[in-house]
C-alpha cells in the first residue's frame, strides 16, 4: 500500500489564462536568465518563454474561470525555452483536461530548496508539480510534502528510464519523484592542445604543467566555491577512489581511505599551476566563461557547457573534446555525481490525478530530446542515447554521457542531507586549505547531522 497522502483544503478560483501560465515567485519576478543558457531562444508555438522574456501573470488559485484546471508547475528558469515548451505541448495534447502554469523559482538550488520548503510547510493549495534537485527525494517524502506514485504509473515511468536516475527518485521502496533530467559532468578539454584526453586526475594536472611551461593555455575549470558544487567535487573523488561519504542505508558516516585520497587530489590542483587563481569563488558558470575564453585547457562540467559554447564562442567549438571524467585510480573508471531534476506531486495538490498524467507528459520522448539539444540537459530516457535524432539534431556527446551515468555515484542518501552538504563544503572551502586532517571534525559533524543536531530548516 502506497504512503497516505496528506489532503489539502479546496483551491480557490482563478482568472482565466493562456495555455502556458507564468507565475513568478517572490524575487523572481525580474530575475534575469542566466547567462549559462545562451539566449533565450523561441519556444513552440503557443508556449511562453520564461526568462528575458515578458512573464505572463497567473491569479491565484487553479481552475480558470470557464477553462480547465491549471496545474502549477514550480520549476527554476530553463533560459532556452524548453520547459515553456513542453508545458505548451503537454497542455494542447491534454485534450482540455488541464493547464500547466509554470512558477518560476530561484535558478540556485539553495533558493529552490527554500520557496518550496517555505510554502509546503505552509499547506499551500497552488502547487501542483514540484521539480525537484535529485537529492531532495529523502527529505520531502519524509516529511509527506510529496505523494509516492501508484504502481502502475510508477511502472510507466520507470520502464526504459535510467537505473541510476530511477534510485534518485525512489525513497523507502516507493517512487516519489520521476525523473526529468540527469545530469553528469564530462571532461571537456582543448583538442588543439591536447590531442589525446588525460585518462587520470594526475595525467591531467601533469598535461597541465607542460601546456604552463610552454607558456600555452593551461587551467583546470573545476567548482571550488563553498556550495553544493564542492560536495559534488569531493563525492566525485571520493567514489571514483572506491569509497562513499554515507554507508548504503545512509545511516553511517564512511569517510576512511578514499575521502583521503580524494582531499589529496584537490591539494594536488590546488597547488599545481593548473588550479583558477580564482578557484576558491568558481561555480559552473564560472568555469564556463573561462574556458570559453580560451584561458583553460580542461573544464570538468556538465553537458550546458556545449550549446553555451555554440552560442558565445563558436570559433573554439572544432576544438571543443570531450572524454570521461578522470579517474584516481589507474585502469579504473571515475564514478562522477549524477545531477538533474525529477517531478513530484505536491500533497496539497488539489488535482493530483491529473498532475501525475501531466508529469508522464512532461518527461515524454520528445520534450527530452528538446531539452536536451537546446539546453544541454541530459535525458532520462536510456534509448535516447542511441538515437539518431538527439545524436544529429547537437547532442553528440551523448554516448560519453550515457557512459558517464552507467558508472554514476549519488550523494549521500538521507532525509538530512542538506545539512550533510553544508558541512562537507565548509569542511573543505577553501580548496587550498583542504586537508585530511578536517576529516576527522567532518565525520563529527556529518554524524550529528544524521542524529538530527542542527538540522538546515
Amino acid at each position: 500500500m502506497l504512503p497516505r497522502r496528506r489532503p489539502g483544503p479546496v483551491t480557490l478560483d482563478a482568472r482565466s489564462a493562456r495555455s502556458v501560465l507564468v507565475r513568478p515567485t517572490h524575487a523572481a519576478l525580474f530575475r534575469r536568465a542566466t547567462v549559462r543558457s545562451a539566449a533565450v531562444r523561441t519556444a513552440a508555438a503557443g508556449s511562453v518563454v520564461v526568462g528575458s522574456a515578458t512573464l505572463l501573470i497567473a491569479g491565484c488559485g487553479s481552475r480558470p474561470a470557464g477553462g480547465p484546471p491549471a496545474l502549477h508547475w514550480y520549476v527554476y528558469n530553463e533560459s532556452s525555452g524548453s520547459f515553456a515548451a513542453a508545458a505548451a505541448d503537454c497542455s494542447k495534447s491534454s485534450g482540455g483536461a488541464y493547464r500547466i502554469s509554470i512558477d518560476v523559482l530561484p535558478n540556485d538550488a539553495d533558493g529552490q530548496r527554500q520557496q518550496l520548503v517555505r510554502r509546503l510547510a505552509a499547506e499551500d493549495t497552488s502547487m501542483d508539480i514540484l521539480a525537484l534537485d535529485v537529492t531532495w527525494t529523502p527529505e520531502f517524502a519524509e516529511a509527506g510534502w510529496i505523494e509516492a506514485f501508484d504502481d502502475a504509473t510508477a511502472q510507466r515511468i520507470t520502464t526504459g528510464t535510467l537505473p541510476v536516475a530511477t534510485r534518485t527518485g525512489t525513497w523507502a521502496n516507493h517512487l516519489y519523484a520521476a525523473p526529468l533530467n540527469t545530469n553528469v559532468q564530462l571532461l571537456w578539454y582543448r583538442k588543439d592542445l591536447v590531442p589525446t584526453p588525460p585518462r587520470t586526475w594526475d595525467e591531467m594536472l601533469a598535461a597541465a604543467r607542460g601546456l604552463a611551461a610552454r607558456g600555452r593555455p593551461h587551467l583546470v575549470e573545476v567548482q571550488g566555491a563553498q556550495y553544493e558544487g564542492l560536495t559534488v567535487l569531493f563525492n566525485t573523488l571520493v567514489a571514483s577512489a572506491g569509497g562513499s561519504i554515507l554507508s548504503a542505508d545512509g545511516s553511517q558516516v564512511t569517510l576512511g581511505a578514499p575521502a583521503e585520497r580524494a582531499v589529496a587530489a584537490i591539494r594536488a590542483l590546488a597547488d599545481s599551476p593548473a588550479a583558477d587563481p580564482s578557484w576558491s569563488n568558481q561555480r559552473e558558470d564560472d568555469n564556463r566563461l573561462v574556458f570559453e575564453s580560451g584561458a583553460a585547457a580542461f573544464q570538468l562540467n556538465y553537458p550546458f557547457v556545449y550549446p553555451s559554447a555554440r552560442h558565445n564562442a563558436p570559433g573554439l567549438v572544432p576544438e571543443i573534446g570531450w572524454a570521461q571524467w578522470p579517474g584516481l585510480v589507474a585502469g579504473q573508471p571515475s564514478h562522477p555525481t549524477i545531477g538533474g531534476y525529477n517531478l513530484a506531486v505536491s500533497s496539497y495538490s488539489a488535482h493530483p490525478g491529473l498532475a501525475r498524467r501531466a508529469i508522464e507528459c512532461l518527461r515524454g520522448r520528445a520534450n527530452q530530446i528538446r531539452t536536451a539539444i537546446r539546453g544541454g540537459l541530459a535525458p532520462t530516457l536510456e534509448a535516447l542515447y542511441t538515437d539518431r535524432e538527439l545524436l544529429d539534431g547537437g547532442y553528440p556527446f551523448a554516448a560519453a554521457v550515457g557512459e558517464a551515468l552507467r558508472n554514476a555515484s549519488v550523494r549521500p542518501r538521507t532525509p538530512a542531507y542538506q545539512t550533510v552538504s553544508l558541512q562537507i563544503s565548509d569542511a573543505l572551502s577553501p580548496p587550498r586549505s583542504a586537508s585530511a586532517g578536517r576529516l576527522d571534525g567532518l565525520r563529527t559533524a556529518i554524524a550529528d547531522a544524521l542524529e538530527s543536531k542542527g538540522l538546515v530548516p
